[in-house]
């Protein structure tokens, strides 16, 4: 992703800024997302796993990325509370 995009993304709701998800923080989303378990923020099953995501410094949204392009819809993130392990988790 281009650093000067990443510069200026935040999270819509928090305005938190966004970093993207590091490799193992992935794995343990996806292997969430294959067993049924996770919803978006606006509680609906998650049920692709993803290639890429941003997550908020703070550590509690992920955002996903589709075809190079994040989506930064509040109601499409996807909370990291609900994520057992999850690395970032606080």
């Amino acid at each position: 992703m281009d650093k000067r995009l990443l510069d200026i993304l935040c999270c819509p709701v928090t305005k938190v800024p966004v970093r993207p998800l590091a490799r193992n923080e992935l794995d343990v989303l996806n292997a969430a997302i294959s067993t049924g378990s996770v919803q978006t923020t606006a509680s609906i099953a998650v049920s692709s796993a993803l290639q890429a995501g941003l997550i908020t410094n703070d550590g509690k949204l992920i955002y996903r990325i589709e075809d190079d392009i994040p989506v930064m819809l509040a109601d499409e993130a996807i909370g990291t509370t609900q994520l057992t392990g999850f690395p970032s988790q606080r």
